[in-house]
């Protein structure tokens, strides 16, 4: 049938369309290659700009992460951290695989499906920006974000953003996928000074990250979007918005079952703020440890990631700690209660808000818990902890034996009701016992010292600078100088037993009188129990701790001997007063100083230097320092000798080069002396409450200032020496029945019942050139054969001819007329 007009007008409508469509599409499509080549052009003269100016991603192999310093006890218990940044870098392996689900499902879903950049995970960000107004995810990939934090800023323009795609493209090229989970763990910030994932459990949960569950993985990896908005302990409720977004995400990714994912949703949040966990606090120590590296390495010792070796057992400074505490706490309760800490205004709410937080800025100390009280009945009371818990003490719970403090002489009777002396608002301290029960306490106002030294090495064993850390950074192990008082005796009579006095000779204890000429005031020195016994054996006059007869050997054998005698020891002589005082340890000792000291008595007469680090290794785990202390050689000295194969005579070869050798400075016969001199102090002298310990080889010796003011014991047995000092900071006086044997000597036992518990007794073994002799113990001089009363003495050999001249002639020579009432 022919065409007609209309449809020939058809057709050609037709056909003028499909031309039109043709150069329409043809247009765009010529405008969106031309596009594509300006946008091509453009990106490769960005990348020919930019290209050369980016950093060398190799560097990432070298990143040196800021690591803390710590400080470890020699059996490898953390002690101590120091640095702003807390970092604990983990390997690929070590990361949970939970955890890493976690993160990728919040930050990176594909991130082992692309090449560095995601333009799907761009797109999709954009447009849940479009859709909902807010960012729900990143459009950046875990490697732009790495790139991005080591490499570039934050600031939002586009040629950072360039930079950033360049070079997340450039690591994924020479990075495996393992290796950038493991630097991005490691470096990026999780708020609160934790940098890097492991940092992030122990300050959000205390926990190893193997430890958590998939709700706390998940809060963890929520902070990453903004470490202050996101962060738990800041802004609660947005963080766990964040939180619950991530779980949602894993299940969506299959990553959790449904009823992983519903416990997850329901688990409420458990982060709280944990500081650093130290196996052992030894605060004191690991801030001596910290100053010795920063000496050493300057400000790097806080970012390298050193780790200190110290030579402290991490028992015995535990030991250390607890038996300082309960000899602190013993003596605050001898004299008395001396009032609450403050007192709180009367609460604004019911919930006693305002109290506690008034609780939460009054340090912990010593295991002294504040709280505030607030109900008192007559036998019982109610108190408010910092945390709001309350918990009621019973009269039987420390209530009963309170008594007031007037002075440090006296103190009232026991309360009969808590009424008495305590009322709502007071802020109080409460303590746990052995039991685990809450007991009234409150801080002591007294301080201590203990220094625990091996005496054949001087390694620091453990070391006590004060009741608390917190409380006082002063370390009175190492920095409080006091008198020493008797305990300083033994020095001289070292010197004396150098210089011709033996254990038997005679010294008179009877009053002695010293005019000074220039103040025309005469120094009238006593005993501690104001009274005169007349003569007595040396060896007596030690255990007994006689002053008079201390004064009567310096002033035998001469001012200048004595100061000689001492030089030996490490003391300066200049720094001592020339003068008979020095025969009462009146010149200011630190207990490390008197730890040394006794050292040398338990190992036999050589001189050893205290240390406490033993090696430092840097974050590869290389030794960087390493101590070489001066040892004591005993066989050294002993010359083996062996023969050749031609029968001649040989001298065996030193088992210590000569250089690590300590020196001896006193005669190792003098040494057994004055050894069996100090175990007799413990055995029958001032120190015989030691021998509830039931050992033969521990040896020391007791020391009270004029007050009293200071109490002292230092002693030891062959393996182990420590020193023990107890004091006002203020030197104000302790009371008149407080000496060393009452306040210092049982922090000593304690310590030393665990220190030596499991070690056999070790009795030194007697030098050649020792004689024992029966002697009478009135005269010192060789006992008559029958005589019922005679004992046996130890002399040196050379002295056993002329016992009875020690005996006499000395108590003649130190016992001048003009002394005498």
């Amino acid at each position: 049938m022919p065409a007609t007009c209309g449809d020939r007008a058809n057709s050609l409508i037709h056909i003028e369309k499909m031309f039109s469509k043709k150069s329409f599409f043809g247009i765009i499509f010529w405008l969106l290659l031309a596009g594509f080549g300006v946008t091509l052009v453009t990106f490769a003269g960005l990348y020919l700009y930019l290209s050369p100016k980016l950093p060398s991603v190799d560097s990432l192999r070298e990143v040196k992460l800021q690591t803390p310093l710590r400080v470890y006890s020699s059996d490898g218990k953390l002690i101590g951290e120091f640095g702003e940044q807390r970092r604990t870098p983990l390997t690929y392996n070590q990361i949970p695989p939970l955890y890493i689900k976690a993160l990728l499902s919040a930050e990176d879903a594909e991130f082992f499906e692309h090449h560095g950049v995601s333009l799907k995970g761009m797109l999709r960000a954009a447009s849940q920006i479009l859709k909902s107004g807010a960012i729900q995810s990143g459009g950046s990939t875990i490697t732009q974000q790495l790139a991005r934090d080591f490499f570039l800023t934050r600031k939002q323009i586009f040629s950072r953003k360039f930079n950033e795609i360049l070079l997340s493209l450039e690591i994924e090229r020479k990075f495996t996928k393992e290796e950038i989970l493991e630097l991005f763990n490691n470096k990026m910030f999780f708020g609160n000074r934790a940098y890097g994932l492991q940092a992030a459990a122990q300050i959000y949960y205390g926990k190893d990250i193997h430890q958590l569950s998939v709700a706390q993985y998940a809060m963890i990896v929520g902070v990453l979007k903004a470490p202050s908005a996101y962060n738990p302990l800041a802004n609660l409720k947005r963080a766990m918005i964040r939180r619950d977004w991530i779980i949602g995400r894993m299940y969506e990714l299959k990553h959790i079952d449904r009823a992983t994912y519903e416990a997850a949703i329901n688990e409420p949040n458990t982060a709280s703020y944990h500081g650093t966990t130290l196996d052992v606090q030894a605060p004191y120590i690991s801030e001596m440890a910290r100053q010795e590296v920063l000496d050493r390495f300057g400000e790097k010792a806080y970012t390298e990631g050193y780790k200190v070796y110290t030579s402290v057992d991490s028992a015995m400074q535990a030991t250390a700690q607890a038996a300082v505490l309960k000899g602190l706490l013993g003596y605050d309760l001898r004299h008395g209660y001396r009032g609450p800490e403050l007192r709180l205004k009367p609460s604004l709410d019911a919930d006693l808000i305002d109290w506690q937080d008034q609780l939460q800025s009054i340090p912990t100390l010593g295991g002294q818990e504040p709280a505030a009280v607030v109900d008192v009945q007559e036998k019982s009371l109610r108190v408010l902890m910092s945390n709001g818990d309350y918990v009621d003490l019973g009269w039987e719970q420390g209530l009963s034996n309170v008594r007031p403090y007037f002075t440090e002489d006296s103190r009232g009777a026991a309360y009969k009701a808590v009424t008495e002396f305590l009322k709502p608002g007071d802020v109080v301290r409460i303590t746990k016992d052995n039991d685990d029960q809450w007991r009234f306490s409150q801080v002591p106002a007294i301080q201590a010292a203990l220094v625990s030294l091996d005496p054949m090495d001087g390694a620091i064993r453990s070391l006590v600078g004060g009741l608390d850390f917190n409380q006082s950074h002063y370390n009175r192990a190492i920095q409080g100088a006091r008198q020493p008082g008797s305990s300083f005796k033994p020095l001289i009579y070292t010197a004396a037993l150098e210089n011709g006095f033996t254990p038997a000779s005679i010294i008179n204890d009877a009053p002695i009188v010293i005019e000074n000429t220039s103040t025309g005031i005469a120094w009238r020195p006593e005993n501690d129990d104001g009274k005169f016994v007349g003569p007595m054996r040396m060896r007596q006059a030690l255990y007994r701790s006689r002053n008079l007869v201390s004064i009567r050997l310096l002033r035998s054998i001469g001012m200048q001997t004595a100061l000689d005698s001492l030089a030996r020891f490490g003391f300066n002589p200049k720094e001592f007063p020339r003068d008979l005082t020095l025969a009462l340890g009146t010149h200011a000792l630190t207990p490390m100083q008197m730890a040394t000291v006794y050292a040398t008595f338990a190992n036999g007469g050589f001189k050893v230097d205290p240390y406490l680090v033993t090696r430092i290794e840097d974050d590869k785990g290389k030794v960087v320092y390493e101590a070489r202390p001066k040892r004591v050689c005993k066989e050294c000295e002993i010359n083996q000798l062996s023969y050749a194969d031609d029968g001649s005579l040989i001298p065996a070869t030193p088992s210590l080069d000569s250089n690590l050798r300590a020196p001896r400075i006193i005669d190792a016969r003098v040494a057994y002396l004055i050894d069996s001199m100090l175990r007799d102090v413990v055995d029958k002298g001032t120190g015989r409450l030691a021998k509830q310990l039931g050992r033969n080889d521990i040896a020391g010796k007791t020391g009270t200032t004029n007050g009293p003011r200071d109490s002292w014991f230092s002693g030891y047995n062959p393996n182990i020496t420590t020193s023990v000092w107890v004091g006002f900071d203020a030197n104000t006086l302790l009371g008149r029945k407080e000496f060393g044997s009452s306040a210092a000597l049982p922090i000593w036992i304690d310590f030393m019942r665990t220190a030596l518990e499991g070690v056999p007794d070790q009795l030194p073994r007697q030098p050649e050139g020792i004689v024992t002799v029966r002697i009478n113990p009135d005269t010192g001089k060789p006992a008559m054969p029958g005589d019922p009363d005679a004992i046996f003495e130890v002399f040196l050999g050379e002295d056993t001819g002329r016992t009875s001249a020690a005996g006499t002639e000395t108590t003649e020579q130190a016992t001048l007329p003009e002394e005498l009432f």
